[in-house]
């Protein structure tokens, strides 16, 4: 019961990633100087995407509480992994972003450790 909270959890934080990165990419590349700071905080203060993604972060924050509340930490927070390999794969189908070999030895890594996790429950 409490795996498939922790998922939810993992695939909003994963959410959130992507809605802020689509945010991001709608107000595009900025230079970190002064003249900017009024521009890319009104692109960013009223960019949907933004605001999705900030309120995803926000309930899964609150789901991560009410998991820490009736699991061990040593068993949850392995999971949260799992939103690298969502989010890397997601990041490949949606934006493009390389997939290398590299970082798919990564992933099976990974899942190869959560798995791992599991059987200790």
């Amino acid at each position: 019961m409490y795996l498939y909270l922790i998922l939810f959890g993992v695939f909003l934080n994963a959410a959130a990633q992507l809605a802020l990165k689509q945010g991001m990419r709608q107000i595009g590349y900025f230079d970190f100087v002064a003249q900017n700071i009024g521009h890319v905080f009104f692109a960013v203060a009223t960019n949907p995407y933004i605001w999705t993604g900030l309120f995803c972060y926000v309930i899964s924050v609150g789901i991560w509480l009410l998991v820490l509340s009736r699991v061990e930490v040593s068993y949850a927070y392995p999971f949260l992994s799992v939103g690298y390999i969502v989010t890397a794969c997601a990041g490949w189908l949606f934006f493009q972003e390389n997939m290398s070999l590299t970082r798919l030895l990564g992933i099976v890594v990974i899942c190869f450790g959560v798995w791992l996790i599991t059987r200790s429950a």
